[in-house]
């Protein structure tokens, strides 16, 4: 298959969390031109935090784009020049208080490659702890959730959670598990 041509790119707003990008793009089935929008931002985490007695910790929170609640796992943007893992550690800690020494990467996905140029990556954090206070962000409000480890597998197997990235960070999860196991 002939790759796509890019002609032409041009700067858009800051969204906040992103920056929009016009790419004037050249179709290769027809040679056409066509506007493309990306959104540039920074890679995000999250993470399935594992409790010594074997509870999944999830978050709960408002999602604006949906105008409703997300049961999700905590995580959010890497920092710039940030290395990834500690952007787990800290996303865990600030959004939850709970911390951990076992952690092991469980891979990445581009967030929405139709129009973004980002990833997320998947971490678990296995025996966290609760060592301190959330530390959220003005726009966050986040309650904390702890479910045991069956009833995860039972509600994704169901099709209860409806995050997209903590759908696919479980399926990853519970694809490993036995090697995870103590």
């Amino acid at each position: 298959m002939t790759d796509w041509i890019k002609k032409s790119s041009a700067k858009g707003p800051d969204l906040k969390l992103f920056k929009a990008r016009y790419d004037l793009m050249v179709n290769p089935r027809n040679g056409k031109s066509e506007q493309m929008i990306i959104l540039e931002s920074n890679d995000s985490v999250n993470v399935v935090a594992l409790t010594p007695d074997r509870h999944v910790l999830f978050v709960r929170q408002y999602r604006f784009g949906i105008a409703d609640y997300t049961l999700e796992l905590p995580g959010g943007i890497v920092d710039a020049q940030e290395v990834v893992a500690h952007a787990a550690q800290r996303e865990l800690r600030e959004e939850t208080g709970y911390s951990s020494n076992r952690w092991t990467e469980l891979g990445k996905i581009p967030s929405n490659p139709v129009f973004m140029n980002s990833y997320i990556h998947h971490w678990l954090a296995m025996d966290v702890m609760l060592t301190h206070e959330p530390e959220l962000d003005d726009g966050e409000a986040v309650e904390t959730v702890l479910i045991p480890l069956e009833t995860v597998r039972q509600q994704y197997q169901s099709g209860f959670f409806q995050h997209p990235h903590t759908v696919n960070a479980l399926l990853l999860f519970f694809h490993h598990l036995d090697k995870f196991n103590d």
